[in-house]
């Protein structure tokens, strides 16, 4: 019978490299964040993911588990792009193995917070499951017949680039109306300050829904094209539930009950699957990548996990 064990794991994001040591029921012993060092360069990224998991490390860890954005080889243990962070064909595993000469395991960092979501969170025995992940982008984990799904290219899930609008706002992967240039933090942000508002942050502009009819209209926007963009995923994948996580999902009701409205209003013939907020909150990939490397290390998987 597989033991339990303790892991460390490292979700790399595009502003914060986060961490954490759990024990074998779950729970962060210790945690620590580092500000990403993308301006530095792909060299500075490495050494930065490095140094928070062998920061972490102690006598007893059976294995490390890392995510990421961009596109993800998980077999290979690669980044094969991450254009933000500035990494292009990063061996970014075996760079963490060389270091603390563990198992370490990589995972795209919205199917971590999927594959977490589905061990410990509203996925628990659901089947047919779509996590949207919303933050400085926007990106979805797919679970189809109770697997969770990579795609022939492991690109399955960039649900942020579907369009919504044609013509509309130019995203920056190149393509106009995509739902990220609506819907994700920065893009609220951006399209915030360009009526003259300050604003550092989504939650900046959810606090002044009720005193600012630019941020209320731009909210409006943005929860209406998630709705629309459900709407296709919910008559091509008929999801039994569908769950927000991410920093945006902070704002809970005041994020769900319009993408719910939205989403069924755009649903003539059929009622709308659930629609929830996570319960895991930011850490969902974290919780994620440390299920991976339980998995790494021949153990038994937590029942539940908190940071």
């Amino acid at each position: 019978m597989s033991r339990p064990a303790n892991v460390v794991a490292v979700d790399l994001g595009g502003t914060t490299i986060k961490a954490a040591r759990f024990n074998a029921q779950g729970v962060a012993e210790e945690t620590l964040r580092l500000a990403t060092p993308s301006c530095e360069g792909p060299e500075a990224v490495v050494a930065a993911v490095v140094r928070a998991a062998t920061t972490l490390v102690r006598l007893g860890t059976a294995a490390v588990g890392l995510c990421a954005p961009g596109l993800i080889d998980d077999a290979a243990g690669v980044v094969r792009l991450a254009s933000n962070l500035g990494l292009r064909q990063t061996p970014l595993a075996a760079a963490v193995a060389d270091r603390i000469r563990l198992p370490v395991t990589l995972e795209h960092d919205v199917r971590a917070a999927c594959l977490a979501e589905q061990r410990l969170g509203l996925g628990a025995g659901v089947q047919d499951l779509l996590v949207v992940v919303l933050g400085t982008g926007v990106a979805a984990g797919i679970v189809s017949n109770g697997q969770l799904v990579g795609g022939a290219q492991g690109f399955a899930g960039e649900f942020g680039h579907i369009p919504v609008h044609a013509d509309g706002e130019l995203c920056a992967c190149g393509q106009h109306g995509c739902l990220e240039a609506y819907v994700s933090a920065s893009a609220l942000v951006r399209r915030y300050r360009r009526t003259g508002g300050i604003a550092d942050n989504a939650a900046d502009i959810t606090a002044r829904l009720k005193t600012d009819p630019d941020a209320a209209r731009l909210w409006a926007e943005g929860t209406d094209a998630l709705g629309r963009a459900l709407v296709t995923t919910t008559v091509l994948l008929d999801h039994q539930r569908i769950v927000l996580a991410g920093g945006m999902a902070a704002a809970g009701e005041t994020l769900a009950e319009p993408v719910r409205n939205a989403l069924q209003d755009g649903l003539a013939w059929r009622a709308a699957p659930e629609v929830d907020i996570s319960p895991l909150g930011a850490d969902a990939g974290l919780l994620g990548a440390a299920l991976r490397a339980t998995e790494a290390a021949g153990a038994r998987a937590f029942i539940r996990g908190t940071c």
